[in-house]
């Protein structure tokens, strides 16, 4: 690997899949604010993500909904919404 050409806080960190629990240790730049330990008994900062390889359908071949933020909810109520704008349009 070519020296300088990474940034300053270019380092192993283990990102864990909160929905699966799947754990990857892999070299970035991300901030972080909490430390884990992993299989070789070494402690790497940690980072939670949504969604990885471990749970997203496309790898898995199964049918998920995974709902972080109220975000399924959200949606079905603009879609209500622009059924009942419709409906109306329609009557007129």
């Amino acid at each position: 690997m070519k020296k300088e050409i990474h940034p300053k806080n270019y380092r192993p960190v283990i990102f864990l899949d909160n929905s699966s629990k799947a754990r990857f240790l892999i070299n970035s730049v991300v901030t972080t604010k909490e430390n884990g330990k992993w299989t070789d008994g070494k402690e790497y900062p940690l980072y939670h993500i949504e969604i990885s390889s471990a749970s997203h359908p496309f790898y898995t071949g199964s049918e998920t909904i995974i709902d972080t933020a109220g975000r399924v909810e959200k949606f079905k109520a603009r879609a209500a919404t622009t059924k009942a704008k419709k409906a109306k349009i329609s009557k007129v």
